[in-house]
């Protein structure tokens, strides 16, 4: 019988048909371009080939084509109920149930899978990453859950490219940052075609303080990958952090410009509207002056992709945006929104978003007292909208500086001090130098 690249049995008697999803799964492991495209050769060569037609969907799932990815999911359950193993069935069923609107069960079935079949690494990857199913389950120790996660099965994936990917990135994003830089970076060295690795590297790189060494990594790497990698934009964000960190904005507004906004990045809209509104509130938060058109491009392509909420990662960002260009109206609605939820039981984030709205709408007015109120008693609940620490760090930041003009040097101080553990950062170190001098 015929197998993936993990040595699992796949139900399709097309050479052409396993060829193609093997590749195109790497490609997808890979954040590298042409897996769709690889992946409809697979269904060309076998319309029958249940998984194939899974994988295609994870594909439209992953840029938010709700439509086709249910679609997709719907064939995979037909063709596998009559043509699949147990495991294939237990696959399509781990996938289906996440594009379908239920990431919890999901989650749910995903470990229980890979009990029984630990090499099955779609499954595998599913709670991983900083948008997984772990980051955006309202967890509070969704960092520790992954490495969990990845150090049970490691023995089943030895030197693995992908597995050593994640398991890398799990351990930075826990902040154990030698271990996680070390891994990634062998990660790397055997595939150099991953942008998951390059990110991962990136991350790393930015926590232990290496802000030279991520610099030579993007600037070198990213001429190899293509602009229509779902990565590209994003790891260009990272790139313009790293101005920031340095105090040039006029470099990072420039990447932006190049090839982050909105409409330029060909990334899904959930990284296409954080990576815009949180570079762009770092800016106003650290001082930097940002045109006006530039503000408003951004919020409103962000209210045309999130109009109403529901995904607490992407109604913070949106929240971001609308303080940041004074509609109050639009961050009102999102917030009565979110609260509606909330008091349904549907937020499993807790009350966290919408306060973070209110401080930003407070800071973005002035009133730094008040930002600071709002925020400081919900500022180590954070974690639980997912993403990246690098991602979140926007609103510690933002924390921080309100303190700061607030006159709370005292407080602003100690929480300084407790990001010494974490990385030495130049921004850091002219915060610190700016309280010395008051």
């Amino acid at each position: 019988m015929l197998q993936d690249r993990y040595g699992l049995a796949l139900s399709t008697s097309s050479e052409a048909a396993a060829a193609a999803y093997r590749e195109g799964i790497d490609l997808m492991l890979a954040a590298w371009p042409g897996a769709e495209q690889t992946l409809d050769a697979a269904i060309a060569a076998d319309p029958g080939f249940a998984l194939a037609h899974a994988a295609r969907a994870r594909m439209h799932y992953f840029y938010a084509e709700g439509r086709a990815a249910k679609a997709k999911a719907a064939t995979a359950r037909e063709l596998v109920a009559s043509n699949g193993s147990d495991r294939e069935k237990s696959h399509v069923e781990a996938l289906a149930l996440g594009m379908e609107g239920q990431p919890a069960k999901s989650l749910e079935r995903a470990p229980a899978h890979l009990d029984g079949w630990p090499r099955d690494a779609v499954i595998m990857s599913l709670p991983l990453g900083a948008f997984g199913l772990f980051a955006f389950s309202g967890m509070a120790d969704h960092d520790q859950a992954r490495v969990d996660l990845c150090e049970h099965h490691a023995r089943h994936y030895a030197d693995d490219w992908w597995f050593l990917t994640y398991l890398g990135w799990s351990h930075t994003e826990n902040g154990n940052l030698a271990r996680g830089r070390q891994t990634t970076e062998r990660a790397f060295e055997k595939r150099r075609e991953n942008a998951h690795a390059v990110h991962a590297l990136a991350h790393a790189m930015f926590e232990d303080g290496s802000a030279a060494d991520a610099e030579a990594l993007i600037a070198t790497w990213l001429p190899t990958y293509d602009r229509s990698g779902i990565l590209y934009g994003h790891i260009s964000w990272h790139e313009a952090l790293l101005a920031l960190e340095y105090g040039d904005p006029v470099r990072a507004l420039a990447i932006y410009a190049d090839r982050v906004q909105p409409g330029v990045s060909t990334a899904p809209a959930i990284t296409a509207v954080s990576d815009a509104a949180s570079l762009l509130w770092r800016c106003l938060v650290y001082g930097h002056p940002v045109p006006k058109q530039v503000w408003d491009d951004a919020a409103a392509h962000a209210e045309r992709a999130f109009p109403t909420a529901g995904i607490a990662f992407a109604d913070l960002h949106v929240g971001l945006a609308e303080a940041a260009t004074g509609n109050r109206a639009g961050l009102d609605k999102r917030i009565g929104e979110l609260e509606a939820r909330l008091r349904a039981g549907k937020l499993a984030v807790g009350p966290v978003v919408p306060a973070v709205c209110r401080a930003a709408h407070a800071f973005a007015d002035g009133d730094y007292a008040g930002c600071v109120r709002i925020l400081e008693p919900v500022a180590a609940e954070v974690v639980r909208v997912g993403g990246s620490h690098a991602q979140r760090e926007v609103i510690e930041d933002t924390l921080l500086v309100a303190l700061l003009k607030s006159g709370q040097m005292s407080t602003a101080r100690t929480l300084l001090d407790g990001r010494l553990h974490r990385r030495p950062s130049p921004r850091d170190a002219r915060w610190r130098a700016s309280i010395g001098k008051r």
